[in-house]
């Protein structure tokens, strides 16, 4: 018997189709960490014209984030993220301090974490792969660059990684 794998192309399509249309109205949940409204606003402006159905929160110090992260306070009615993007020089409580508590934490420690940067210094990179960072990205100083990293990180996170 011959297979002719291709003789209903025009259903194989709708099918591709359909799952991406089923994918695009699947929420997606970001947390942001970041203290720099510029490059918050960036960061969800180039979020938000991705494919996907991204609901983005920002706090803009370590400990509203893990108030957020516990549902504590105002935080109290949302929802766990699917991925946190967090920058380490924040005040009240440095981005290594929160990855270092919610790494510790059984149900948090789960969530991929995504550090984005401007520092420079190798062993702000060596401390948070130490303390569990999932990926640590040196955020570009050029505005077109930092674009493309966020689609980048966007792409690889939300739609090729399987997260938990």
């Amino acid at each position: 018997m011959i297979l002719q794998p291709f003789e209903n192309l025009s259903l194989a399509h709708k099918g591709v189709r359909r799952m991406s249309s089923v994918r695009e109205r699947i929420r997606i949940d970001i947390l942001l960490v970041e203290d720099s409204p510029d490059e918050a606003h960036l960061m969800v402006r180039k979020l938000q014209e991705g494919s996907l159905n991204v609901r983005l929160d920002v706090v803009d110090d370590g400990e509203k984030a893990m108030a957020y992260l516990r549902r504590q306070g105002e935080y109290a009615g949302k929802s766990q993220p699917d991925l946190i993007l967090l920058d380490l020089h924040l005040p009240r409580m440095n981005g290594h301090e929160v990855l270092a508590e919610l790494k510790q934490d059984e149900i948090l420690r789960r969530i991929p974490v995504v550090i984005m940067t401007s520092s420079t210094k190798e062993q702000d990179f060596l401390d948070a792969y130490d303390l569990h960072a999932n990926c640590c990205v040196p955020k570009p100083a050029d505005l077109d660059e930092y674009a493309r990293a966020v689609a980048r990180i966007e792409h690889f996170w939300l739609h090729i990684a399987r997260r938990p």
